[in-house]
């Protein structure tokens, strides 16, 4: 059902069996209280919602929902988005007191039934994002390393817990970061999703090393859902120390040149377009372009002080 849904919204088929088997099975998920799903009298799924609350705090629930194109305008949606509210709330017990809490949702801002039932329901749009590609029609440039920085791979440094400390040290600055989250329990979620994920190759985590700290980093994954011509750069990271030094633009080049060499026809990554670092400019200047923009919605559940960055 989601994967119809997200090639009518966008398409392009996303998700495979395999990825959802790796959401399901995420430490600290619990399906029955965290999924719903609507059934048409003859027993075919034709709508569903999934919330993703796991954080600690949870100040933002995010809420992952989706109609069947043939039973859109039946008020399917609206009955999901609001048991969707419903369950959020639960969250509000897990955040300090005095914390701001609300639900996030998202869509493609050209999809125009999704749109529309948000903007019914008063949710409030204050977000974009873009997924953006590069067509490998010739060979990308080679890297440019800064001076004293040098490139090894996950196979040379299979340590989960650096690498997890390098990324999130080098998206503090982004938006929507929580300082207050407990650290222990985000590096164990990504290491369940890299042990689960059957698309993992350590070669295709680039570390950009200075001496023996992290400098920055480019995860991928060799295929966008169910394209395996399309790899996905799914994290890029610079810490704070060593940004505005071409490490980036470099992790970058290494990426698409190594999925040339792999014979892949794109590479895709998404972000957010208010990025604070400027990295839209940077993934324009390595020749990417726009394919898609995504809006992300909100409805408040408690108000208070904002935990997330915003600025």
């Amino acid at each position: 059902l989601y994967t119809v849904y997200w090639e009518a919204m966008t398409g392009v088929i996303k998700f495979t069996l395999e990825d959802f088997r790796n959401i399901f099975s995420t430490p600290g998920f619990d399906m029955e209280s965290s999924l719903r799903v609507v059934e048409s009298p003859q027993g075919q799924i034709i709508g569903g919602m999934l919330i993703i609350d796991l954080a600690s705090p949870p100040v933002h629930p995010r809420a992952y929902g989706c109609v069947s194109p043939d039973y859109e305008k039946q008020g399917i949606g609206t009955l999901l988005v609001n048991w969707a509210e419903e369950r959020s709330r639960q969250a509000i017990e897990r955040v300090p007191d005095g914390a701001r809490v609300s639900m996030y949702l998202h869509s493609s801002s050209t999809h125009n039934s999704t749109r529309s039932l948000f903007e019914k329901l008063d949710l409030d749009p204050i977000r974009y994002s873009w997924f953006m590609i590069t067509d490998l029609e010739e060979k990308p440039p080679e890297p440019e390393w800064p001076e004293g920085i040098q490139l090894i791979t996950f196979k040379e440094l299979p340590d989960l817990e650096a690498v997890y400390t390098a990324i999130d040290e080098a998206f503090q600055d982004h938006w929507g970061h929580v300082d207050s989250e407990d650290e222990e329990e985000r590096l164990e979620r990504f290491r369940h999703s890299i042990e689960n994920d059957e698309t993992f190759d350590p070669e295709l985590f680039f570390l950009a090393m200075d001496e023996e700290e992290i400098a920055g980093a480019a995860l991928c994954s060799p295929r966008f859902g169910g394209d395996p011509e399309t790899g996905i750069v799914e994290t890029l990271g610079v810490r704070r120390p060593w940004r505005r030094r071409g490490i980036a633009l470099a992790l970058l080049h290494q990426s698409f040149g190594e999925f040339y060499r792999r014979g892949h026809k794109h590479v895709g990554l998404g972000v957010d377009t208010q990025n604070l670092s400027g990295a839209t400019r940077l993934y324009e200047k390595a020749g990417m372009h726009v394919a898609q923009e995504f809006t992300f919605y909100e409805r408040e559940l408690r108000p208070g002080e904002e935990l997330a960055r915003q600025e």
